[in-house]
Formats: C-alpha cells, structure tokens, sequence
C-alpha cells in the first residue's frame, strides 16, 4: 500500500536541473531515479527537463525508461522534434511538452500556433501552455481550453517580479477552472504553506494552500474566498483542512491542479512529514 496520500500523487514534478537548485544533469537523473523508487516514490511526477539536453538525459544509465516533462525553450516550432525524439527513443518516454507563451500584445494568437504545433504532433502526450498574467491572458486561456491542453503559471523565481500576487494566482485559478483547464504550476512551491523566506525575503506561496484554494473554488467560493485560503499562513488549520477533504474532493482537486515543479523533492516531503500528512517513510 502507497505511503503517499491520493491528494499528493504525483504531485511535485522533478525540476531538480532549474534554478535555484541547478543539480549537474547526471547528478539530477540519479537522484531522480532514487527518489522514484523510494518508499515515497508515489509523490514524485517526471523528470523535467529542456529541450536542449533531452538526448543527453536519455544518455544517462538506468534499467527503465524515464519519463519526462520537456520544456521547450524556442516556442512552437521545438515541440515536433522533441516528441519524435521520445517517440524515437527507448531511453525517455515524453510524457508532456510545456511551453511558453512569448511576450507579445496578442496572446491568444500566440496560444493558436502552439495549439497548432500541438494538435500536428501530440499523440497521448500532454502540454502546458504557460501564461503570464499580463493583457490578454484570458483569452490565451480560452484558445488553450478549446484545444484540450492544460495551463501553466510560473509562481515565483529568482526575481521578486516573477511572484504573482494572491490575488493573481486566484484570478487564474478561478479562470482555469471556469474553463475546465487543468493546470500546473511552476518555481517557487517547495513548501507547503505560505511563507517569506529568510533569506531574500520574498514571499512564496505555498503548495498546500493552492492545492486547498482550488479546492475552495470548486466547493463556490468567490474571489475573496479563495484569495483568504492562498495568504493562509497557519500550517497546522491548512492540514486539518486536507485531511478532511473526502477521496472525491481530493481526487476532483488533483484533476485540475496536476503538479507543480519543484527543484525540491526533500523540501515538499519534509513539510508534508512535519504537517502529519504523511508517514515518514525513510
């Protein structure tokens, strides 16, 4: 029997190669490979990595295929070669493509040629279209939700500009799910609950709280509602919170909020642990 609850299956995606973490590649598959076949292995999505060192990830020694989420760094037109690559390949197995819209005055016409490039080359892979949240973003939301595909937001980074507000991360939460568009998110979610962190002071959100935010949304929370769940900063209510939430309301949490990627995967088991919402399995 799995260790990891159904509410955090797959939850963290394996961005160990991404800032801040920034692992050598070898070193990163290598504990990839560890943390899959870990008692807590079941808390851990893909390996997340570029389209520019996919075929040297595939390079990388190991008894089994490793499953990959491949960010493609030169917009629609890199999707084809790296999903023929994986499809070539018995090394990697491209589980999905994630993409980022360019900055630019009409987004959605920008999500039409990643649709596009998608629709043309996507067999039973997924895709991420990552949005900012600047002009026009809504209706880059509807291009991507006719298509199928799910969203993605970047929640933080290297730069206190690259943090959306509770407020913002509310607004796309509610859009995607007004929609039925899955999403995941990306950077500054290695733990659980919201937080400004010591050493450079900006301040994260936290993966509890958006997984639980969604939650609010999908029971008919409004704006507010769900705005009150993401600056949430008491762990010990959050907890208690998810652990009430019944095998429907996690698994309906989970269909919208997929993952998010995480440089971390020690960071996210360690709140988890601390929270009582998981065994220590180590």
């Amino acid at each position: 029997m799995s260790t990891v609850p159904p509410l955090f299956r797959r939850l963290v995606d394996d961005a160990a190669m991404f800032p801040p973490g920034e692992l050598p590649l070898a070193e990163a598959v290598r504990a990839h490979r560890r943390h899959r076949e870990a008692p807590y292995g079941e808390l851990v999505g893909p390996f997340v990595c570029t389209d520019e060192n996919l075929m040297d990830v595939a390079n990388e020694p190991g008894d089994t295929p490793l499953d990959v989420s491949v960010v493609i760094t030169g917009g629609a037109g890199g999707i084809e070669p790296a999903v023929k690559y994986g499809d070539r390949s018995d090394r990697v197995n491209v589980v999905a493509v994630e993409v980022r819209l360019r900055d630019e005055n009409d987004l959605s016409r920008n999500a039409l040629r990643v649709v596009r490039a998608c629709d043309d080359t996507l067999d039973e892979e997924n895709a991420f279209v990552e949005i900012g949240l600047d002009g026009g973003w809504e209706r880059a939301l509807d291009v991507i939700a006719d298509a199928g595909y799910a969203a993605k937001l970047r929640t933080g980074g290297l730069d206190p500009s690259l943090f959306p507000t509770a407020d913002q991360v509310a607004s796309f939460i509610i859009a995607c799910l007004d929609r039925e568009l899955a999403f995941k998110c990306t950077a500054g979610l290695h733990n659980a609950v919201r937080h400004a962190d010591a050493t450079t002071g900006f301040e994260h959100h936290g993966f509890l709280n958006v997984l639980l935010a969604t939650r609010a949304s999908l029971d008919g929370g409004g704006p507010d509602d769900v705005v009150a769940v993401l600056e949430n900063r008491d762990g010990k209510a959050l907890a208690a919170q998810a652990r009430a939430l019944t095998p429907e309301q996690a698994k309906g949490t989970r269909r919208w909020f997929t993952s998010f990627g995480s440089c971390s995967i020690t960071e996210p088991l360690d709140d988890l642990i601390a929270l009582d919402l998981m065994e220590d399995p180590r």
